[in-house]
């Protein structure tokens, strides 16, 4: 992609992604969304392949119909209530439907199917994107509008969302497949617990973020793009592969590592607010999440066999890790000794 083209849609994703962020008018909210899914279509489709043209449809439909919803939602409140603010309270119909909307940006379940389909169809670098930056702006709308929001809505789906992701992973050979059903899970957490306490909502996104943008950069360093792929990455560099095996059990949320934090202050919350239920359900599906982190974990770097594998190698160029590595992967593995700095 031409440098100029590329610096254009990059900085139209940043000033979509401000700009709902930063509205109090729900017009305003919706054109920042809309510049949003415009500029990220050029960057699934570049590739010139069905797979990219079919992806880009699919994010384009799907974005398309939930930004018509948003705008259909805050119009029927207008329509009631005679105010365009964002952080007034919305009318019981107009809350479900915004409710819903947003779970469809986010690419939770029900309606998740796009997520897995979309993130298949690009390449590893906008596949990071859509992950990452493009959950901001319909996770500033729910934190501004939090307060309006449907609690039953947001928790049934967080609910269903962490039990589809663990299932929906177990039988992929598709790395970017794996990362987009982990991706359903932790933003089931978040909307579980976004109803009672925001700050915990933010600190489960800012290390999700953190956590998936180093297992993509270690993904787009080895170029592994199936769990064949990721038997051979210790050919390249053993240091990397112990690295990438510590960064799946702290997505996965095993306690030593930063990926337990959110989770444990989430069940902790959802107890004290006596939703025994939910929060059985939501630890048990962790199990499933993890249990594919694990068969990632042990195909990447626990099966180095004595004798020479069938696998083919990888060429053994000279690596040159990227500067975002030495950033995110002390802050996805180390950050859980601060806990009660983060969370005051």
């Amino acid at each position: 992609m031409n440098p100029a083209t590329a610096a254009i849609l990059l900085s139209s994703l940043a000033t979509g992604t401000i700009i709902t962020a930063s509205s109090f008018h729900w017009f305003m909210a919706w054109i920042g969304l809309e510049m949003n899914t415009l500029a990220i279509i050029p960057i699934i489709s570049k590739q010139h392949h069905p797979r990219a043209t079919e992806a880009a449809t699919k994010y384009f439909l799907t974005q398309a119909a939930a930004s018509a919803l948003i705008l259909f939602s805050s119009t029927i409140n207008a329509w009631q209530t005679g105010m365009w603010d964002i952080t007034q309270p919305m009318t019981p119909a107009s809350s479900i439907l915004f409710t819903t909307a947003l779970m469809m940006k986010l690419g939770l379940a029900p309606a998740h199917f796009w997520l897995p389909e979309v993130l298949q169809g690009t390449t590893m670098p906008a596949a990071l994107i859509i992950s990452t930056w493009q959950k901001m702006a319909p996770m500033a709308l729910i934190y501004t509008t939090t307060n309006n929001l449907s609690p039953t809505t947001l928790i049934l789906m967080g609910v269903l969302s962490t039990c589809v992701g663990g299932w929906g992973g177990l039988n992929q050979t598709q790395t970017r497949k794996l990362m987009a059903y982990s991706s359903i899970t932790h933003f089931g957490w978040m909307m579980t617990v976004s109803p009672m306490l925001n700050n915990i909502m933010l600190l489960n996104l800012m290390i999700y973020t953190i956590m998936t943008t180093s297992m993509f950069a270690m993904l787009i360093l080895t170029k592994s793009k199936t769990l064949q792929n990721m038997t051979t990455t210790w050919t390249i560099s053993p240091a990397l592969t112990t690295i990438t095996l510590l960064t799946l059990l702290s997505l996965g949320g095993l306690p030593p590592l930063s990926g337990f934090m959110p989770k444990w202050l989430i069940l902790n919350e959802l107890m004290n607010q006596d939703l025994i239920l939910i929060s059985t359900i939501m630890a048990m599906s962790t199990l499933l999440s993890l249990f594919f982190y694990l068969r990632l974990t042990y195909i990447t770097a626990l099966t180095l066999a004595p004798n020479t594998p069938n696998t083919t190698y990888k060429w053994r160029f000279t690596l040159t890790p990227p500067i975002l590595l030495t950033a995110t992967i002390p802050m996805a593995l180390l950050m859980l000794p601060i806990t009660p700095i983060m969370i005051q």
